[in-house]
């Protein structure tokens, strides 16, 4: 198959050519090392018994091979990560390794976090725009500008399409794949991370079932900031003797360390403007199709509204999906514009805006996610509310929807079609 360039390419040709090395940390199967072959020469896959042998046994022999080099599935071997940055420290030259890795190795695994010599990118599923489904016309860089320019484009896609984007998932490999297929593979892939990839982190569990009752429960709390004992109740509905809350965090823990578990953390800005702000995470799993799956709801079933969220979040299952499609894409092209994400949640919950992507200068972009194809004063009261306070810190404020054109309100504020946002 042609390959089809992702977002990661655009920051590996800015960075790898100066960087020394980068570390591509992300989910199994999202596609990190087809994009990384892309930009080397040499290729050590760790996830091989004999390579990985091998370099058990002398980790330096690695040195030899031919650069710029890409060590696959270094996690499995993570003596490699210390051989790694002291070439670098010998030899600080751009351009010289890639390393792949779907998990993250146990604190204390590495001798050294590489600070300083390693760098490091998050790859997440194919935005809507990687996927081919849709053509940018709103770019986050220039929102990020704060330039406030006109936004026009018209957009394609329906409700029904982005229903269908949520199930299909955004893993390269599931793309072809419908109906019971595609069902069967996005099972196949929950399952094998429960019952081979979380023991290969250290973590023994006695029961899959109940590990895959909380990612279920887990999966409810999309786009909400849902309590951990909460997803624990609603994982145990009706049971006196529940799990422990250690093993709930431990659960926790392993899924974040195999990057599929996606938080999208509090924001919290510097100085006194706001305050009494909510300091939980927005639930996300690395793939809002997983998150469907584990709930066992279907493309139909969506549109006819079934699902009810875990948490303080109100609205349909479908709405918490489409906020976390939503994100996904947003959080990609905010990387590539080296901004972070986060969202904005007052204590008492009386105001909240969705996504929050953040300048190294303090200054954001506040977006308010909404599965209409309209928006009315009522839908930007939040948004309205953070620019009283913030001031020229906030840059623009824009409404993410499934309606058919991008344009600027009377207010000032954007409104954009998912479909047309892109880096």
């Amino acid at each position: 198959m042609e390959y089809r360039r992702r977002v990661l390419d655009d920051e590996l040709d800015d960075l790898f050519t100066q960087v020394p090395a980068v570390a591509i940390d992300g989910p199994k199967g999202v596609g990190k090392t087809t994009t990384a072959e892309q930009h080397v020469e040499g290729l050590l896959r760790l996830d091989s018994r004999s390579a990985r042998e091998a370099i058990e046994a002398e980790p330096e022999q690695l040195l030899r091979r031919h650069r710029p080099l890409l060590i696959d599935e270094w996690q499995k071997v993570p003596e490699v990560w210390d051989v790694v940055r002291r070439a670098v420290d010998d030899d600080p030259s751009g351009g010289q390794f890639l390393l792949v890795g779907s998990a993250s190795p146990a604190v204390g695994a590495t001798a050294h976090s590489g600070a300083g010599r390693i760098g490091r990118l998050r790859m997440r599923p194919m935005t809507l725009s990687e996927r081919g489904v849709a053509s940018t016309s709103v770019s986050v860089p220039s929102l990020l500008t704060g330039r406030r320019e006109a936004l026009s484009g018209s957009c394609d896609l329906r409700l029904d399409d982005y229903v269908e984007e949520i199930v299909a998932s955004g893993f390269p490999a599931l793309r072809p794949l419908t109906g019971r297929a595609r069902r069967f593979q996005l099972d196949s892939y929950l399952r094998n991370a429960v019952d081979r990839d979380v023991p290969e982190q250290g973590l023994a569990v006695r029961k899959p079932e109940s590990m895959l009752l909380w990612l279920r429960a887990y999966a409810a709390a999309t786009s909400t900031t849902a309590s951990y004992s909460q997803i624990l109740d609603a994982a145990t509905p009706g049971q006196a003797d529940k799990p422990a809350r250690s093993t709930s965090i431990a659960y926790r823990e392993v899924l974040t360390q195999l990057w599929l578990i996606d938080p999208v953390p509090a924001w919290t800005p510097a100085g006194s403007v706001l305050t009494r702000l909510g300091q939980s995470p927005k639930h996300h799993l690395a793939d809002p199709a997983l998150a469907a799956r584990l709930l066992g709801l279907g493309k139909d079933a969506l549109l006819d509204g079934v699902g009810s969220p875990v948490g303080p979040q109100s609205g349909s299952m479908l709405g918490h999906l489409f906020e976390s499609l939503a994100t996904l894409c947003l959080r990609v092209s905010a990387q590539a514009a080296e901004a972070s994400v986060g969202h904005l949640r007052t204590r008492n919950g009386d105001h909240e805006v969705d996504l929050v992507l953040v300048r190294d200068d303090g200054r954001v972009v506040a977006v308010e996610v909404k599965l209409s194809s309209t928006v009315s004063d009522h839908d930007t009261r939040h948004l309205r509310w953070l620019a009283d306070r913030l001031g020229d810190r906030l840059l623009d404020a824009v409404v993410v929807t499934t309606g058919p054109q991008a344009y600027r309100r009377p207010d000032g504020i954007g409104v954009v079609p998912l479909g047309l946002v892109g880096p």
